[in-house]
């Protein structure tokens, strides 16, 4: 579904000279879509540990004992912003599953591995764990994810391609499938011939003119590109 701001940036970038009161317009929408992202991550409960976000809920925000761990809370909720606004396709922060059940850990490890803008079946992960007739557990398991977001569970799909359930609503989960299949995953710099992840803090440096999007590392590799060793983009396909 497209929002407000989609159909003001298409008829904005249409042949011909946009108008001043549309550009207003793109800018207002902008505005808004940035402020709406800042109040849903606002609302957002994280708990962490020393060794990671350890909960993702709706509601408010519980104290977090440790220094290591509020860290590791406001690191968490600068991703989630950025990744929110399409300006970040993989998270950094680690994640710690270690309260998880030992099937439930095996179920979101491998969500966790499949690529940013992707989907794959409930059957899918089930067989990836070896347990190919387990679904309705790896459903269950999948409903329950502790870390929603950065363990992305939303790009796991029924069969027949249904959305499927989600913590935050199916409305939600279709926004975050959607979100990922516009925002480019891999930008190089054309001033140091670096190609990194979207969100990568080497990418930062980069103005926005010496920035391309490529489509795979190769790609990059082809041109004279050599992979970012901070977000190693080779390890994310």
């Amino acid at each position: 579904m497209k929002t407000d701001l989609d159909r003001l940036l298409v008829d904005y970038f249409q042949p011909g000279v946009p108008t001043a009161d549309l550009a207003r317009r793109v800018l207002k929408e902008a505005a808004k879509a940035g402020r709406e992202v800042e109040d849903l991550v606002e609302r957002l409960a994280i708990a962490a540990t020393p060794r990671g976000i350890s909960l993702i809920r709706p509601g408010r925000q519980a104290r977090v004992e440790t220094a290591a761990g509020r860290h590791l809370v406001d690191r968490a909720r600068e991703e989630l912003h950025e990744y929110l606004l399409g300006q970040r396709a993989f998270f950094s922060v680690p994640v710690d599953l270690s309260a998880a059940p030992d099937f439930q850990a095996k179920v979101l490890r491998a969500a966790g591995a499949i690529p940013f803008g992707q989907a794959r079946p409930y059957a899918w992960v089930a067989k990836r764990i070896g347990h190919p007739r387990a679904v309705r557990a790896v459903g269950t398991a999948l409903g329950k994810n502790p870390v929603p977001l950065i363990v992305p569970c939303h790009r796991v799909l029924k069969s027949d391609g249904g959305v499927g359930g989600y913590i935050f609503g199916t409305s939600m989960k279709q926004r975050l499938l959607g979100l990922e299949r516009v925002t480019p995953v891999l930008e190089g710099c054309t001033s140091t011939h670096i190609i990194c992840r979207v969100g990568c803090p080497q990418l930062r440096r980069a103005k926005p003119a010496n920035r391309v999007v490529f489509a795979s590392v190769e790609d990059a590799r082809s041109v004279g590109y050599r992979p970012c060793r901070v977000c190693r983009p080779s390890q994310a396909a």
